[in-house]
This record gives structure tokens, sequence and C-alpha cells, in this order.
């Protein structure tokens, strides 16, 4: 079981859900490296963290703590190489450290803006359904660009997303295989591991994430 639900469940349809509790950091950097983060306190994987990352000449990176997470992430997005690896994130306060094999990821998130504070506000078992997916679909790709909220990436796989909340990142600095990766910058060009990007200015959202297959 989850707080927001249970983690694995049987659709009408005879499709199987699993569900993803936590949080998404989407940041991009003056290198033109962009980093996707997923922290997911409670998922039917246990506790993990996972970090995709698309380098500058396109390449598209997959580092999972698990073969098991590592076979199931790469069975719904598109990466050229994936990787497992010891991934850990501490987070203190608003402050997160990330090291995930070659990668060293810290950032601050600050206060969330009206937006945020408007997603919070949402029921959680309205943010978790199909059906605000599809209605927030729309206005995540107008408000947010290049933000979807349901689609596949990969065949035989739907997913949808519920936003809980969005703080934006307002400090950085990261490294990979030693390299310093430089100032914080807009994810751009959107990253292109599923059916969306994570929003265009470096934030960290508050999210429920269900894959049906």
């Amino acid at each position: 079981m989850t707080r927001g639900g249970r983690a694995r469940q049987e659709s009408p349809q005879g499709r199987t859900r699993l569900r993803f509790d936590g949080w998404i950091a989407g940041l991009g950097t003056s290198s033109g490296t962009r980093i996707v983060l997923g922290h997911w306190p409670r998922s039917p994987f246990g506790p993990f963290s996972d970090v995709m990352i698309e380098r500058p000449d396109g390449r598209r990176l997959l580092l999972a703590p698990t073969r098991r997470v590592a076979d199931f992430v790469a069975a719904t997005y598109r990466f050229d190489t994936v990787c497992v690896v010891p991934v850990d994130v501490r987070v203190t306060g608003a402050a997160w450290a990330v090291t995930a094999g070659p990668l060293r990821l810290r950032f601050t998130a600050g206060r969330p803006g009206p937006l945020g504070l408007l997603l919070a506000a949402v029921p959680g078992p309205l943010v978790r359904s199909a059906a605000w997916a599809r209605v927030t679909d729309p206005l995540a790709r107008l408000v947010l660009r290049g933000v979807r909220t349901r689609g596949s990436a990969m065949p035989g796989r739907r997913e949808w997303y519920g936003a809980r909340g969005l703080r934006r990142i307002t400090a950085l600095s990261a490294s990979f295989e030693g390299g310093d990766l430089g100032a914080p910058a807009p994810v751009d060009p959107p990253v292109r591991f599923g059916f969306g990007s994570v929003p265009r200015r470096p934030a960290l959202t508050r999210v429920v994430t269900t894959v049906a297959y």
C-alpha cells in the first residue's frame, strides 16, 4: 500500500496499473546536459530514486539502482544506455544532494509559487485519476511548454501524471564523470525520454505517476 492508494492494482480492462508517489526534478545546465531525477519514497518496487540524463549530443542515459528498476524504466522510456549503479538521494530541508554513478548533483528548491499552491490544493483522489490527466494535459502544454500529463513512450504502455506541487529550483551544481556541468540553465532542448518533457524552467514537482500495461 501507499499513502496515495494501492501501488499495484488491476484496472477494469484487466491491465496492470503501477503507481509511483514522489518527486521529479527537471534541471538544465549551461553545458547542455539535462537531468531528470525521479525520487520515489512509495512505489511497487519499494523506495528508490533514478536519474535520466540527456547529453549535449543527444545521448540518453538511465542510472537506476537495481536491475529490476532498470528493466521497468527502460521498458517505459527510451534510452541509448542503461546503467545499474548506486543512487543515493539526501534531502535536508530545501537542499537535495544526489550521487548516482558518474553524476554528482546538488540543488535547492524554492518556495511554491501561485501554481504550486494551486496544485497542492487539488484533492488526492482526483490527482491520481486518468480523467484528471486528460483535463490537465492541454493546460500543461500551454502553461509549462513541453510538459504533458498523459501519453505513451513505448508500445503497450500508457502513463499519466498528477502534480501535487511545484517549486522552482533556485541553485544548482553538478558534475558528470568529474567534469563540471556548468551553471543552471533552461531544460532546452526538451528531453526525449518519453512522450513529454519537464518544465523548461528548472523545477521540482510533487507528483503521482501511474503506468498501465
